[in-house]
């Protein structure tokens, strides 16, 4: 047996196809004009003889790390924020680049650190990904600005970056129109507190909504408190008590959701019986496991990562357009599960009383 090692032109000669073929195929170039079975075959034989592209001399050739680095504040706190570093890690993959992440914690309108940027700055990474947790324009350190980037749920102050957001008014649509098109005309909304960027355009895609179904607002179906189960408890009791109650409640997430279950199971309120409740944010740990399981929106958490990767990679090898500040805002979908019906018969009866 040969201890030679297996080279490019082997797979090339495995595979039927030339040496550029295989360079493109296993560099994932962008603008190659390879069908598909012709990929299949050259990564099959790549496979079998065990090559892979030398990363070093790649590295060396196109003066590229292939590593982008991701900064996501507070991981362990902000929910889901594991399936936007997964969206960003396999879109990555498929493009042959590798990330290296950092937890960061900024408040206010601070965005990453000096120090998390020139951690990664320090790493020769490609391009930067920052995953924010709080829906807020950030200012941005100056070394990041001359540095391939995308922001992930933010906005850049300077308005010189690109980013990727989720579109929250469409989702806030989806759920407020999943109650009215169940027959209720009396729709309550359980709001944040919170200093939380998205609160105001929350309450005015609920507005709009109930607006656009040619239903009344009314301020006093409105309660806030913090974006907690216990938040979402307090609030709901005010709410619930109130001599006309709604029959329906639209909660800004799915933890204050969480307590208004709580607080309609000591009134003696069956959801969706007397009540129907509809979070925002499919919180893994929240919408499926209470009883009965809670409809909800669902953020493109996935998508947002890896479309932002996507615009970061081609950002990073020179595609055109793409070192241009714009944004990318994609749709929210609706999980519905159990807790919406129809408006009840005894609507206007208070069994608490």
């Amino acid at each position: 047996m040969s201890s030679k090692p297996v080279g490019i032109k082997d797979v090339a000669a495995a595979a039927g196809v030339s040496v550029t073929t295989v360079s493109q195929v296993l560099n994932n170039v962008a603008y190659a004009r390879v069908g598909a079975e012709t990929r299949d075959r050259v990564r099959q034989a790549a496979s079998r003889l065990g090559y892979g592209p030398n990363r070093l001399a790649r590295a060396l050739r196109t003066r590229r790390s292939g590593v982008i680095g991701v900064i996501c504040e507070e991981i362990a706190t902000v929910p889901d924020a594991g399936r936007v570093i997964l969206g960003s890690d396999e879109a990555a993959r498929r493009r042959g680049y590798n990330i290296m992440l950092i937890s960061s914690v900024a408040t206010g309108s601070d965005g990453p650190s000096e120090s998390d940027v020139a951690e990664l700055l320090d790493r020769k990474v490609d391009g930067v990904l920052y995953v924010a947790s709080g829906r807020r324009a950030l200012r941005l350190p100056t070394r990041l600005t001359g540095l391939p980037a995308v922001l992930v749920d933010a906005d850049d102050v300077a308005d010189t970056l690109p980013s990727v957001k989720p579109d929250r008014p469409g989702g806030v649509r989806l759920a407020v129109t999943a109650l009215t098109d169940a027959g209720h005309t009396r729709v309550g909304m359980l709001n944040t507190s919170d200093e939380d960027p998205a609160r105001q355009s929350t309450l005015h895609a609920f507005q709009d909504t109930l607006a656009d179904d040619g239903l009344e607002f009314r301020g006093d179906l409105v309660q806030s408190g913090p974006s907690t189960a216990a938040g979402g408890y307090a609030a709901a009791l005010r709410l619930l008590k109130l001599e006309n109650p709604p029959t329906a409640v639209f909660c800004f997430n799915d933890a204050m959701a969480m307590g208004l279950y709580r607080a309609a199971a000591e009134m003696g309120l069956t959801i969706p019986g007397a009540l129907s409740v509809v979070g925002f944010g499919n919180q893994e740990m929240i919408a499926g496991n209470l009883h009965p399981a809670l409809t909800t929106v669902e953020l493109p958490r996935y998508a947002m990562g890896a479309r932002a990767a996507e615009h970061l990679i081609d950002a990073v090898e020179g595609t055109p357009g793409t070192r241009t500040a714009r944004q990318a805002v994609l749709e929210c979908t609706l999980v519905q599960r159990d807790s919406v019906g129809p408006v009840p018969l005894n609507r206007g009866v208070t069994p608490w009383a």
